[in-house]
């Protein structure tokens, strides 16, 4: 390699953490905050107009002070990352809404008139996702439209010399730029349980043609049983969401709406697993190994976002499939 290339800089670039932050149009302020203390301001300037020659000055500038105080408060303080104004929302929301969800297409039967119940109806659970087709589509419920997740690994981005990071770039750029949806790219972390994979080396070391094999497997078991036990062990998931929003239909009877919605996710199912088979060969050419999730991988995926932390279920039947059976006694 040259030597220029050698003691070139490395790549960097600043990428603020928060990508979704609001632009800052004055003062280092957002619109709405802009919006809320000019309303702030412009109410109490309209309330001092009308009373200041009604109300003593002391006492006016008491009465809407607080007021002021508030509106700064409200723009200004955060509280678990978001603005307060938003947290406040959200609790109020929170503080309606209801607290029990149940799985049902419409909403909760009241009791009968003589059975005296004070507490709140539960509510329907309304889930993003509508269903999980046998090719892996999700078909959502909101918007009616489908979506294709990728697995994705990662690459070793510092360890690479500055032309390889170059051609990292130049290459994840030519994906980006190829887009012509709007793409996500989530990462989530999960815990890992060694264990299942100890007891799998245990139970096959005795197997092993060799007493020294079987001697390393056995101390490997062990050292995994040790770093299981001493540790909160995390890894890294890297998942990309290719959506396609023509699954949605409008207008019509309802038998010709539910086969116009029909055949448009049908196509946008054909759309979505082929702009994820591109996404696959992009990615492959990055040194990234990726694939496409099927039906299983798309409802572990579903069940662990679901209950993150949970041991998952272990043999997940298809729809078609018998879940129970009768063994004949010999």
């Amino acid at each position: 390699m040259p030597r220029h290339l050698m003691d070139a800089e490395p790549l960097t670039a600043q990428i603020p953490a928060d990508v979704n932050q609001p632009d800052k149009i004055i003062y280092g302020l957002t619109a709405r905050q802009v919006v809320i203390l000019a309303g702030t301001g412009m109410g109490c300037a309209l309330g001092y107009s009308l009373l200041h020659a009604l109300v003593p000055l002391p006492v006016l500038v008491a009465a809407l002070f607080p007021v002021l105080a508030f509106g700064a408060v409200l723009t200004l303080a955060r509280r678990d990352g978001m603005s307060l104004d938003r947290f406040a929302l959200a609790a109020l929301l929170h503080a309606r809404g209801a607290k029990q969800l149940i799985r049902a297409e419409g909403p909760a039967l009241a009791p009968p008139g003589w059975c005296r119940m004070r507490a709140q109806l539960p509510a329907p659970l309304r889930l993003p996702v509508r269903a999980v087709r046998q090719d892996g589509v999700l078909e959502l419920a909101a918007s009616g439209g489908v979506a294709a997740v990728v697995q994705a690994g990662t690459v070793s981005f510092g360890l690479r010399t500055t032309s390889e990071q170059a051609a990292l770039v130049t290459a994840f750029g030519r994906w980006l730029n190829s887009l012509e949806v709007p793409v996500q790219i989530l990462l989530h972390t999960r815990p890992v349980d060694l264990s299942g994979l100890a007891e799998h080396i245990t139970h096959g070391a005795p197997g092993l043609p060799d007493p020294a094999l079987e001697e390393a497997a056995l101390d490997h078991a062990a050292y995994l049983h040790q770093v299981n036990a001493s540790a909160d062990l995390l890894a890294r998931q890297v998942l990309i969401v290719i959506r396609d929003g023509t699954g949605a239909a409008t207008g019509g009877l309802p038998r010709v709406l539910d086969r116009k919605q029909h055949l448009a996710r049908q196509r946008g199912a054909a759309v979505v697993l082929r702009r994820a088979e591109e996404t696959v060969r992009a990615l492959g050419a990055l040194g990234i190994t990726a694939r496409v999730l099927d039906a299983d991988g798309c409802a572990q995926m579903l069940a662990e976002a679901l209950s993150p932390g949970q041991v998952p279920l272990a043999g997940l039947a298809r729809p078609d499939e018998v879940i129970t059976g009768l063994e004949e006694s010999r």
